[in-house]
């Protein structure tokens, strides 16, 4: 006989099936309406738990992990905190290695849930607070050794399939069932590429005329094919010079937006104000891009946008001051 239980038998359960809301006070000027997915109410506060309880469970399942083996990952701070969620609750010791060019509370929220941070200077020329490529070059080089020393899996969000399909096969899906798959574009600030290529993979799946553009930072338009002229720009997680984004096929791309530091601030700071979102740069990026598409050549249309993590995170940044 099965019993019918309305709680979950851990946080990883938790994970997922978060609500699509409207954005309609953003919208009230605009022809058109934003669904937002909220994300940032993940156990950890961000899309990345999402990859973190897959990437983890896939390799699980293949073998690649052994119990009590040691889990290593480079983060800019939201998928290490998914992964020390995980692996703390499902027992494996986790190494988060951190730029300290990233908001300190990310550090120590991963730290407070268990997990080994390793927090890797920048470069004598970069800027607190804007970790640029050549930054993130130095957290994977200390990554790579940390894995060698120890032996231990590396939970490579740039590379593992577990990304990707944590999307492909939960928040893709979810998107379409809560908003009956009426929508007409969606848009995503891409950092590994995981949430960008499996959402899209699932949308156009289900409607190949839902079109889908990748978001990036002004200056930093790395896979638009654009030169590099503002490396250290402040959306955190995304904008690096990386050589290889295995996520993406040019099949589900249908175009490339940017959006400035100042664009992507003064957004975030409005879904706080007039929405009730407390969210981070990246989110405020998403749901700019998102404007400019209602404004121009998808007016009248609906845009679907995920609220990637919580402001909570960036209490240290001037992002409210």
């Amino acid at each position: 006989m099965t019993t019918h239980l309305d709680y979950f038998p851990s946080a990883i359960e938790a994970i997922g099936n978060t609500p699509l809301v409207e954005l309609a006070r953003l919208t009230r000027d605009v022809e058109g309406r934003i669904l937002a997915k909220f994300e940032y109410l993940n156990p950890g506060f961000s899309k990345k738990d999402r990859i973190a309880r897959q990437i983890i469970a896939d390799a699980e399942t293949t073998g690649a992990l052994s119990a009590g083996q040691t889990v290593v990952e480079l983060t800019s701070g939201n998928t290490g905190t998914g992964l020390a969620i995980v692996c703390g609750i499902k027992g494996y010791p986790f190494v988060a290695v951190m730029s300290r060019g990233n908001s300190i509370e990310r550090a120590r929220m991963m730290s407070a849930l268990g997990a080994e941070v390793v927090l890797v200077d920048q470069l004598k020329t970069s800027i607190p607070g804007q970790v640029s490529g050549e930054d993130l070059k130095l957290v994977e080089q200390e990554t790579q050794r940390i894995v060698t020393e120890r032996g231990a899996f590396r939970a490579d969000q740039f590379q593992l399939k577990g990304n990707f399909r944590a999307h492909y096969l939960n928040t893709g899906p979810e998107i379409i069932r809560q908003s009956h798959g009426k929508f007409d574009v969606f848009c995503d600030f891409v950092g590994t590429g995981g949430s960008f290529a499996g959402c899209s993979a699932a949308f156009k799946e289900h409607n190949p005329n839902i079109r889908c553009f990748i978001v990036e930072p002004e200056g930093a338009a790395i896979l638009a094919g654009e030169p590099v002229t503002y490396a250290g720009h402040r959306i955190q997680g995304g904008g690096y010079i990386m050589p290889d984004l295995a996520m993406l096929h040019p099949e589900q791309i249908d175009g490339y937006l940017k959006v400035s530091d100042d664009k992507a601030i003064q957004t975030t700071r409005r879904l706080a104000k007039e929405e009730g979102i407390f969210a981070g740069f990246s989110s405020g990026a998403n749901v700019a891009a998102a404007m400019e598409l209602l404004h121009t050549s998808f007016k009248g249309k609906t845009a679907v946008v995920l609220i990637c993590d919580s402001g909570l995170k960036y209490l240290s940044t001037d992002l409210w001051k």
